[in-house]
């Protein structure tokens, strides 16, 4: 199994920390972000390989990190070769530069490097591997968040039938967030979901065209997941983790 951390975005919202330096790399309690995902991806025996892909202006502090860190398992870097918001690949399309990149042909865990999670990845696998099939990373929320996060729509097994990015009206109880498994059998489908010119941002998009081609699973997971997104919830984080070890 590989693992694809997605670090290419500009994080705008989070000027101006984040006009020269990365976002994943900001502070939470003492800590860079990414290292708190890095402790759970390093936790799963299947991972022989990370994969990191950012931008031109970020690639510096990322390869300084990954030199200083010496991870137990080894991790790359790769250069989207992008510098602003408008030539931007999309995260969707960073998916896909790093397959190509990398000759992915494994089975594919991909998390986004902002997110702040506290449940285990261990129990994530674990779910995909009973199912067999695409699994995301899903909560129950309120219906009022629900309007600003991918929403999804289950059976009673669980199993996806719907899925609708920062819907006005709701129809799912559970909002997807940004932590993928996918099957070796899908990788071949991210270039197919490019070239027939589908919506190249926000991941959630393929997990929308993927559950109508084959069955994709949602795992509720016990726990919560930080978006860490904003000026209000980097604070908020880093309340929480003020104390942390």
């Amino acid at each position: 199994m590989k693992c694809l951390l997605l670090c290419a975005g500009y994080a705008t919202r989070l000027f101006p920390l984040t006009e020269n330096f990365p976002k994943a790399l900001l502070k939470v309690g003492n800590r860079p972000l990414l290292d708190y995902i890095i402790d759970e991806v390093n936790s799963l025996d299947e991972v022989d390989q990370i994969y990191l892909v950012t931008n031109k202006k970020y690639t510096p502090h990322f390869e300084e990190w990954v030199n200083n860190k010496n991870n137990v398992k080894p991790i790359t870097v790769f250069n989207d070769n992008t510098t602003n918001n408008e030539n931007r690949l999309g995260a969707i399309g960073d998916i896909q530069f790093t397959i190509e990149k990398a000759k992915i042909n494994d089975d594919l865990l991909i998390i986004a490097g902002d997110n702040l999670f506290t449940f285990k990845l261990r129990d994530f696998v674990d779910y995909q591997k009973q199912k067999n099939t695409p699994a995301v990373c899903v909560k129950e929320e309120e219906y009022e968040n629900l309007k600003r996060l991918g929403v999804v729509q289950t059976d009673d097994n669980m199993q996806i039938i719907g899925f609708e990015e920062k819907p006005e009206s709701p129809k799912g109880k559970y909002a997807a967030y940004a932590e993928y498994l996918y099957p070796k059998n899908v990788i071949p489908i991210f270039k197919q979901y490019i070239e027939e010119g589908n919506k190249i941002d926000a991941p959630g998009n393929f997990v929308a065209y993927l559950y109508k081609k084959m069955p994709v699973y949602a795992f509720p997971f016990n726990g919560e997941c930080y978006d860490v997104g904003t000026h209000e919830s980097l604070a908020y984080v880093n309340e929480l983790y003020k104390n942390k070890k």
